[in-house]
């Protein structure tokens, strides 16, 4: 198996085991942290809040001289988010550099945020396709631009024959990116709405293809969650589902408990048992989440996910005390929890 820790950069590796998961416990609700960025994150970020881009410049240009694109695909879109409510500071970064490649990154992805929530957000989409363009141009060996591409082709109702055009521009340069597999998977189930198949298919052949302790070990499970919650929960067979949970699990057990960088995969996972009645499991993954929690999955049910990841913690932890384990046996429920 990969040792996968071993290759992640110290500051998202656990440093020490809290006493809580020591003891088998959870953290105590004012404990839990909601998007909680790392040690180079934070710092960006709390720069510019204060108006200054130095930091984030900084961390996008490290993440593209190392060729660390998973942590640039989460760095963006966590910059961009805090841009789009804090804009000055990247104003002032495209004003002053217009050509930097990461700040061409970041705009792309700002621009196609900006407009996704939009009725007309097909339309709107069209005109920011110069942004990812001009975004792939500033460095080729970059997947991230790939990555929007394939989101911007889903948002605005693209054809299969562009989508596999981008999509293999995007395997040619990382064959094993999560964000590039996340977001292919996501332009199927929207244009296969309702052949959650052929998205279990895809899902699973690219984990088969990767190695062990690849995140890309976790597409079934996005799968899954997909399928779950948009109603297509009987469309695939029990068996398949939980095969996805199971290999998810897998994959969580490569990383250390209270880990920041494989958070959001836990508690995608966690969503997925809940839905399939996995008490203990889901327990268990709770155990491995710790104190970090992420907006999605649970904001698709509330406008509070921190309370709504705390609400369901608590049902977990309630059944798995009256469930005894049990695997693949609870109940399918595809309009969430």
């Amino acid at each position: 198996m990969v040792d996968t820790m071993a290759l992640l950069p110290p500051f998202i590796r656990a440093s020490r085991i809290p006493p809580y998961l020591v003891t088998g416990g959870l953290p105590a609700d004012d404990e839990v942290l909601l998007d909680m960025p790392d040690d180079r994150l934070g710092p960006a970020l709390v720069a510019a809040g204060q108006g200054a881009y130095g930091r984030a410049a900084e961390l996008l240009a490290a993440t593209r001289e190392s060729a660390a694109w998973e942590l640039r695909d989460r760095y963006v879109r966590r910059l961009s988010a805090f841009a789009r409510s804090r804009p000055e500071w990247y104003d002032a970064w495209r004003a002053e550099t217009p050509y930097d490649p990461d700040q061409l990154l970041l705009g792309a992805q700002l621009a196609v945020d900006r407009v996704w929530d939009s009725p007309a957000r097909a339309e709107l989409l069209r005109e920011v396709s110069p942004l990812i363009t001009a975004a792939a141009r500033g460095e080729d060996r970059d997947p991230v631009p790939w990555r929007i591409a394939l989101d911007h082709a889903r948002g605005s109702q693209a054809g299969h024959t562009y989508f596999g055009e981008l999509w293999e521009a995007a395997l040619r340069r990382a064959p094993l990116h999560y964000g590039c597999h996340v977001a292919a998977l996501r332009y199927l189930a929207t244009s296969w709405r309702g052949s959650y198949r052929e998205c279990f298919d895809f899902a699973d052949r690219a984990a088969q293809d990767a190695p062990a302790g690849s995140l890309i070990q976790a597409l079934p499970a996005r799968a899954a969650l997909a399928c779950l919650t948009e109603g297509g929960g009987t469309a695939v067979p029990r068996e398949r589902l939980d095969a996805a949970a199971d290999r998810a699990i897998e994959l969580s057990a490569t990383f250390a408990a209270a880990d920041l960088w494989p958070a959001e995969v836990r508690n995608k996972l966690v969503y997925v048992l809940v839905c399939l009645g996995r008490w203990t499991d889901a327990l268990d993954q709770l155990r491995m989440i710790g104190p970090y929690a992420t907006s999605f999955p649970w904001g698709r049910e509330s406008e509070d996910p921190l309370g709504r990841f705390l609400e369901v913690r608590e049902e977990v932890r309630r059944h798995a005390l009256i469930h005894p384990r049990s695997e693949h046996r609870g109940r399918v429920r595809s309009g969430g929890h």
